[in-house]
């Protein structure tokens, strides 16, 4: 028997696309800007926001929520510290997505999503 996959989605198990938005989510915390492609960016967005919104809300299990799926804990306190502050008087919408057009290889619709001022 093989791993169970959702239908469309070429292939990915579970939880390799968790594991991968979860470093997707990472990577765009930790340096604040990512490119991927469009798909990716839909549901890498919606995860990065609900992160900085633990951040802005402080405390212990926040805290915690965050660090089981942020993999970094640097990251994860500087979510809790300067993005908190960063974001303190903005009620969402943390992120910007530009699109860059399309990747050589196969044509796939290439956006940067990163972090506004």
């Amino acid at each position: 028997m093989g791993r169970k996959t959702v239908e469309g989605k070429a292939g990915e198990t579970s939880g390799y696309r968790r594991a991968m938005y979860r470093n997707l989510v990472t990577d765009l915390l930790g340096y604040g800007k990512i490119t991927t492609t469009e798909g990716k960016v839909k549901q890498v967005r919606r995860l990065a926001e609900k992160m900085i919104t633990l951040g802005k809300r402080g405390g212990l299990h926040s805290r915690r929520q965050a660090l089981s799926f942020i993999f970094d804990e640097q990251v994860t306190e500087k979510v809790f510290s300067e993005l908190a502050e960063r974001f303190a008087q903005r009620p969402g919408g943390y992120t910007r997505a530009t699109k860059l057009g399309r990747r050589l290889g196969d044509g796939a619709a290439m956006v940067q999503l990163e972090l506004v001022e």
